[in-house]
């Protein structure tokens, strides 16, 4: 049985180091298509996709057919951007388009972007790419996304270039984009730029009102969580897609926010890191809410970041994503421009925004005001504390082996059912 399940192991490692070489590959040869696309204007030739054979394939007649070329003009001028983009999450189903549930941000941008015509080609072919996938519900005032935009300059490739002369990207998809979405600013990148992989490290924050949370056991436990560690107690596992869960935290500090309201005080932490997986910062928030009422030790950090002695995640609920912002996205060389008249339309509509909001809370402000003050109920809170079950004591969640077992489990099963 050992011997089986040894010989499994290691043939499951053969896979993984072959599949991880060809995607070296891939990633080599796009990069590669890149730079040649970056630097080539001759219009239409251009857009002709290359198969692996080294014969062309017209894909516009096609394209033509389908209604794909709909918004896009494959004959003009391109260039490699990367726009910053900031959107409120709460209408949204997440960033990412790639499902069949509307609207997201994905989806509206590129209908802002083909109604501008600043299209090129379809979105494979025009090398796109976006820093973070946030959820549903979640904001960003820093996403980055990069694609071949319509240019104005037909020298791309040069040394110098008069930017002046370039299309306004933020100011043009400004005007129609959605209320609740808005570019910040543009710039040109290498042809080599990923928004996602050559990201240096992101920044989210996570706004809460303090109420009774103690918030220096909240930072004592926060501390823990700076470093290298592997956080698959702290995220929803994608076993069938990802296999290391080490991440870095750089930092993770809880601070006031200087806004008060009915005697209780804004605060938000601030959880900057090289890369994030799925869901980490809203678990590792409710964690850390569960410390500040009183309900868990810090220590219970150390367990959940140790595999060898909690090897399988506890069951516990998500803190809310209405208040997560990814705020920003680093990178070595972009930096964002935006034009004085596009930076002045900016700070109108986000004043706007901002003061009809005031107005709304101010409405919820003076309902509240017509209610008698309500009684302090400490024997809820004792209530609480007596029924809560202490993390390292709840069921748990089937650990990464026995997720990765199942997966190759169904893997061989659809593989013997197919006719030989």
């Amino acid at each position: 049985m050992a011997a089986a399940e040894a010989e499994t192991a290691a043939a499951l490692r053969a896979e993984v180091a072959a599949l991880r070489m060809r995607v070296q590959e891939l990633e080599r040869e796009n990069q590669r298509l890149a730079k040649v696309a970056s630097s080539c204007t001759c219009g239409f030739k251009c857009n002709r996709n290359v198969k692996g054979n080294g014969l062309t394939d017209d894909s516009s007649k096609r394209a033509k057919r389908t209604g794909q070329q709909v918004g896009i003009l494959s004959h003009c001028s391109k260039r490699l951007v990367a726009l910053k983009v900031m959107y409120f999450g709460q209408r949204f189903y997440g960033f990412s388009s790639e499902g069949n549930t509307e609207p997201t941000v994905e989806s509206e941008i590129f209908k802002a972007l083909e109604r501008a015509k600043l299209l090129v080609a379809s979105r494979k072919e025009s090398c796109y790419s976006r820093c973070g996938r946030t959820d549903k519900g979640v904001s960003a005032s820093g996403q980055v996304i990069s694609l071949y935009l319509r240019s104005n300059i037909k020298d791309v490739g040069g040394s110098t270039l008069d930017e002046r002369s370039e299309i306004d990207y933020v100011k043009v998809l400004n005007r129609i984009l959605p209320q609740d979405i808005r570019v910040l600013g543009w710039c040109p990148v290498a042809a080599d730029f990923h928004a996602r992989f050559t990201c240096l490290g992101r920044e989210y924050k996570y706004l809460f009102w303090k109420q009774d949370l103690d918030i220096l056991e909240m930072q004592k436990a926060a501390s823990k969580f700076v470093g290298d560690h592997d956080f698959r107690n702290f995220c929803k596992m994608d076993a069938a897609n990802v296999s290391n869960y080490r991440r870095r935290i750089t930092e993770f500090t809880i601070s006031a926010c200087d806004i008060r309201s009915s005697n209780d005080e804004l605060c938000s932490m601030t959880i900057k890191g090289t890369a994030f997986l799925w869901h980490q910062v809203r678990c590792m928030v409710a964690v850390l809410f569960l410390i500040g009422q009183g309900l868990e030790s810090p220590s219970v950090v150390d367990s959940l970041l140790d595999i060898t002695k909690t090897p399988r995640k506890p069951q516990y609920k998500m803190a809310s994503e209405l208040p997560l912002i990814l705020r920003s996205c680093q990178f070595d060389k972009a930096d964002f421009m935006c034009s004085s008249d596009a930076s002045r339309s900016l700070t109108e509509h986000l004043n706007d925004e901002y003061h009809h909001y005031m107005l709304q809370a101010e409405i919820f402000h003076e309902a509240l005001s017509c209610l008698p003050l309500p009684e302090s109920n400490s024997l809820e809170t004792l209530h609480k504390k007596r029924n809560h079950i202490p993390l390292l004591s709840r069921q748990t969640e089937p650990s990464y082996e026995e997720r990765i077992a199942k997966v190759k489990t169904k893997l061989t099963e659809s593989l013997a059912e197919c006719p030989p």
